[in-house]
């Protein structure tokens, strides 16, 4: 029969809603027979036996369908798709649900009935079926593969780095190191690379194959790296080997698990769903609920697609993979343990939602909206790369439809991803139009809790999440994070005062980030970067790492809380259009090559300086800004700085600025099931609302700060790079080397070659921190002999020689 459960998505992209009781059409049990009818009673087997059901059924009647999915383990052998002979209609979607309250459990691998025998030292040994996996799971748990040096789960970089973990060295301890992984930090942690060791040299230096996972590659850092898959570092509990010749397993058992007893998994397919379709023929109307989706294989190896001149490449797969679709769901679902992204949004979407899920443990990003390219309009790929004037397209707007747009991401916990790959977000969104991320709970990621990759086409919502335990493994990024290096960046031949329309060509409607919550102890609550474009932000509670502005356009700040930090402008255009007015600040402005004399922005006032003790004007804001005619610092009254509640009393002076209060108890999940289990970021207690100290810090236990004073020398003005703003806006690998502020025409430095805004990194070869570093080791060269400076510029490295006076 068919079932009258009326679920239907909205044209007004509302929650799926929730079904009412009635028979399925058909039904799915482990126990059951695809020979059968379906029925309750005598149900198929597999999922991929009812959709061909679902289609016979469709051709004879009409109506919604419901497919009752009973609780289990159903592994697949391989991904179920769904194309649009598949599809729903409107008011007759078709549904593929949990049974009442069973637990389906769809994996894409296979359990393992295996015979163990003892091999040595504590490690079994059992013969497997011949299959390649890398994932392997006892007991629901995920094991790991034989790596040096061991898991340390207090290290903060991969659980473990080492910066011999390929040195010839080692490599000669190994029998056979091909097939062994390698997974390293970019040099200047902006994500990360993977490579697998296809042989070795004749001076035992390991050959690679990889490295294209980062489309800025620079390298991989010299100590941030381990290497896994290697049988003679198989020496801790938990660890495991597959030594595919003779298809042997070998497994270090942890206490407390009986191998004769034990549930032993490992994974095999990439996908377990798949929506194919195309702009011209989607699949419609079909949502997936109540489902756990397990065992996936790793992909990292398969992220090769740059995204548009940014750090990132992407992989478009998932365990849920959707291509040309319409009206389609995911509610209600787990996803854990997968080894590549959760859910993937490719090209052609429209209004499709995402809600209710839990996504743990993925190996990649949690869910991707991810674009065609040849929907953009001059489109360039590496970071470098830039044009003409001359040479783009003014068209505004995108090329083709082949985007996703209007769909969101809804009462979402998405927790420990990026467990492989560095180079991920809980949301990452990436040319894309409209895409809501509301009600969210993201935490504990090694990157962006969310991340939206240049302004192609804007018009995001960002509401009411709660993101923080962010940033945690890679560097210079914020819990939110986005970028808008789009046509208007960096154009050759273009006064951009005379063409003020052309940021707007991409970034065509507004991106809002209102109503959150933010942490970020590793970088920016906020990070606006590289030409972020066309942003209003407001109502956000960012609870230690401020706000950040980079060159951009048209973005509008106001009537924020950044708890003991404050707003970091860095680089901006004379001719932005920035507004920042009606925040509360905890510190002075910090910026990053900024103007020390013109005017910042549109619009700079009305904010309020929080520093109880002090009354008045704030005057260390105005002598930043150059604008800040009205604001004020005071005690801005908090009603409960210790509890997390940052709005302010009735009488606060802030409010006589404009200030108004928003909610504070409404950040993150909403559903019951999610928010019993969610954790919250850790409040800055009552303290944070104190005046700081006279050295500028809060608590106790602060390294001091490095020296910021101005030094001469070759005639140019010298001094360390300071703070992250320096470090974000030069584009550097930390908080290392000498900065050159101002090189005057003539003088030796100049002659060089050096301009300001240059970095030293290193002198005849050896590293240079600081600027001690750099008059020792100049000064050790012998009078009239070349030096030779590694240098920093516009984020590349160059070599200058200078020669060594008397």
């Amino acid at each position: 029969m068919i079932c009258r459960w009326m679920v239907v998505a909205s044209a007004l992209n509302l929650a799926v809603p929730a079904a009412v009781a009635a028979e399925p059409a058909f039904v799915v049990s482990p126990a059951g027979d695809d020979d059968g009818p379906g029925t309750l009673a005598r149900p198929f087997a597999t999922i991929a036996k009812a959709r061909d059901a679902v289609r016979a059924m469709k051709r004879d009647a009409a109506g919604p369908v419901l497919v009752a999915i009973r609780g289990g383990a159903y592994y697949l052998k391989e991904p179920v798709v769904l194309t649009p002979e598949d599809s729903g209609a409107e008011g007759a979607a078709i549904l593929y649900q949990a049974y009442q309250d069973e637990t389906p459990v769809i994996s894409g691998g296979t359990r393992l009935d295996l015979k163990w025998e003892p091999y040595q030292d504590g490690v079994m040994q059992a013969k497997v079926p011949a299959a390649t996996f890398d994932q392997l799971f006892v007991d629901g748990e995920k094991q790991r593969l034989a790596r040096y040096p061991n898991y340390d789960p207090d290290a903060q970089y991969f659980n473990g780095f080492s910066a011999d973990c390929i040195s010839p060295e080692r490599v000669r301890r190994w029998r056979d190191p091909v097939g062994a992984i390698v997974h390293a930090m970019h040099r200047s942690h902006w994500g990360d690379f993977h490579y697998v060791i296809t042989g070795v040299d004749e001076g035992g230096e390991p050959r690679l194959e990889g490295g294209w996972q980062n489309n800025r590659r620079m390298g991989m850092h010299g100590s941030h790296r381990f290497v896994e898959n290697v049988f003679e570092e198989l020496d801790a509990p938990g660890e495991w080997y597959l030594n595919r010749e003779n298809s042997t397993l070998y497994f270090w058992p942890p206490e407390g698990i009986d191998l004769g007893t034990a549930a032993v998994e490992v994974a095999l397919l990439k996908h377990l769903f798949e929506f194919q379709g195309s702009m011209d023929q989607p699949v419609k109307f079909i949502t997936l609920r109540g489902l756990t989706l397990r065992h996936t294989l790793r992909t990292f190896m398969e992220i090769r697609e740059p995204l548009l001149r940014s750090d990132w490449c992407i992989y478009r797969g998932g365990a849920v993979l959707m291509d040309g679709v319409e009206d389609c769901a995911i509610d209600d679902c787990t996803i854990d343990g997968v080894g590549g992204n959760g859910i993937f949004v490719s090209k052609y979407a429209r209004r499709v939602d995402v809600t209710s899920c839990k996504i743990a443990e993925a190996g990649g990003n949690g869910v991707c909206f991810v674009g065609d390219p040849g929907a953009v309009r001059s489109p360039r790929f590496e970071y470098q790369e830039t044009f003409d004037f001359e040479e783009i397209d003014r068209q505004p707007g995108p090329k083709t439809e082949n985007y996703p747009k209007d769909c969101r991401v809804h009462d979402c916990l998405i927790t420990r991803i990026g467990r492989v790959h560095k180079q991920s977000a809980g949301v990452q969104i990436s040319m894309s139009k409209g895409v809501t991320v509301s009600y969210c709970s993201i935490y504990d990621v090694p990157r962006a809790g969310i991340n939206i990759s240049e302004g192609t086409w804007n018009g995001h919502l960002i509401e009411f999440c709660d993101v923080f335990d962010t940033v945690k493994e890679t560097g210079d990024h914020g819990s939110f994070n986005s970028w808008g290096r789009d046509r208007f960046w960096h154009l050759g031949n273009c006064d951009l005062k005379e063409h003020p329309e052309l940021p707007l060509l991409d970034a065509q409607t507004t991106t809002i980030l209102r109503n959150n919550r933010w942490r970020c102890d590793h970088g920016w609550d906020i990070d606006l970067d590289d030409g972020s474009t066309n942003y209003h932000i407001y109502n956000n509670l960012c609870l230690h790492g401020g706000i950040k502005n980079r060159e951009g356009f048209y973005r509008v700040v106001e009537n924020n809380v950044m708890v003991d930090n404050g707003f970091h402008p860095h680089v901006w255009y004379d001719e932005s259009g920035d507004v920042f007015r009606r925040n509360i600040v905890f510190r002075p402005y910090r910026p990053a090559r900024m103007s020390s004399t013109d005017p910042w922005g549109k619009q700079m006032d009305y904010n309020f300086h929080h520093f109880p003790g002090r009354t008045g004007p704030a005057t260390e804001l105005q002598e930043g800004s150059k604008r800040d005619e009205h604001s004020i610092v005071g005690d801005a009254m908090f009603v409960d700085p210790g509890g997390g509640n940052y709005q302010v009393k009735e009488g606060s002076p802030a409010m006589a600025l404009g200030f108004k209060n928003f909610p504070m108890d409404r950040f993150g999940v909403v559903s019951p099931k999610l928010k019993a289990e969610v954790k919250t970021p850790i409040l800055p207690g009552a303290e944070a609302a104190q005046p700081p100290r006279e050295d500028g810090s809060r608590a106790a236990g602060g390294k001091p700060n490095r020296d910021d004073a101005l030094y001469t020398w070759l005639g140019a003005k010298i001094k360390n790079v300071v703070g992250m703003g320096e470090v974000s806006s030069l584009g550097l690998p930390g908080e290392t080397g000498v900065l050159l502020v101002d090189v005057p025409k003539g003088r030796p430095a100049a002659k060089a070659g050096l301009q300001a805004s240059d970095v030293i990194l290193e002198c005849n070869g050896t590293k240079v921190g600081a600027v001690a570093d750099l008059l020792r080791l100049y000064r050790s060269a012998a009078p009239g002999n070349k030096v030779k400076l590694g240098v920093v510029r516009e984020q590349s490295e160059i070599t200058i020689e200078v020669i060594r006076n008397g």
